[in-house]
């Protein structure tokens, strides 16, 4: 990824990869990408996130369609691609309410959704609150304040994605997020 800079950078994250009967190696995965004329390819953990040059890509929502078309037919199963802007995911692990919520004892997760919410989702959300979940919208990311463990959380992953309205989505722990921008160095402002 040496010739890749923050402005040109995007992640790609699948939703559900290596979970159930839902596996792939990550240098097979870093492979399909590569095949796809992508360059600087690199894959971080094993959960489905991606990391590429996306300098020559005009139409985000396009390399979406593509990327899960080509997936499901080297893969045998289709997994959501939900793209985003590496400084985008880097303004994320900054919002002051994350640290905030951490200061108090929540852990943050972010769910990414692949196109805008509608406009009741934020109080859609906020219906699902307990003492130990709380919610925030924030564009087309959706931010799980969680105290304790999700196992037990009363919002389960019905009510989560009754909420998203069939929006495609896929989370990630915030603490996953900060160590993806530390490992690819745009990390000075971090």
């Amino acid at each position: 990824m040496t010739t890749t800079t923050p402005e040109n950078c995007l992640v790609a994250f699948l939703r559900g990869i290596n979970l159930g009967k839902r596996r792939v190696k990550m240098a097979d995965l870093r492979a399909h990408f590569e095949t796809m004329d992508l360059n600087g390819v690199a894959t971080f953990i094993a959960s489905g996130n991606v990391i590429f040059d996306g300098a020559q890509e005009a139409d985000i929502e396009d390399l979406e369609r593509r990327l899960e078309e080509h997936l499901e037919e080297r893969l045998g199963f289709y997994t959501d691609v939900i793209i985003r802007k590496f400084d985008e995911v880097a303004r994320i692990t900054r919002l002051p309410l994350v640290s905030e919520a951490e200061k108090e004892g929540f852990t943050v997760h972010v769910f990414f959704a692949g196109s805008e919410l509608n406009q009741g989702a934020e109080a859609t959300f906020r219906a699902l609150e307990t003492p130990d979940d709380g919610f925030r919208v924030i564009g087309r990311e959706v931010l799980w304040l969680r105290r304790g463990r999700l196992t037990d959380s009363t919002v389960k992953a019905h009510h989560l994605q009754a909420a998203f309205g069939g929006v495609a989505n896929t989370a990630r722990k915030m603490d996953t997020l900060r160590r993806l921008v530390v490992k690819f160095g745009f990390h000075d402002d971090v």
